[in-house]
């Protein structure tokens, strides 16, 4: 019997407010050492929210994460 397959996530555009935002912070190689997965996460919970205060919110967020390192989604994470 083969493995189950599990259609993978749509992967989320980057809007040109993040691309600019974290190369204005130097955080583009941070971000781009990060797991698919995370960077998919990301873009994710900043687009799709529709309040463009939110949307800021959650990009800070990010920022600030990738800027500390060792913190993903308000977690601790060993990357």
């Amino acid at each position: 019997m083969s493995p189950v397959l599990r259609p993978l996530r749509k992967r989320e555009e980057m809007p040109d407010f993040v691309r600019d935002a974290l190369e204005k912070r130097g955080l583009r190689e941070k971000y781009d050492a990060r797991p698919p997965y995370q960077r998919n996460d990301y873009l994710l919970w900043i687009n799709k929210v529709r309040l463009e205060s939110t949307k800021l919110k959650h990009l800070a967020q990010m920022l600030d994460e990738l800027e500390a390192g060792g913190v993903y989604m308000g977690m601790a994470w060993k990357g």
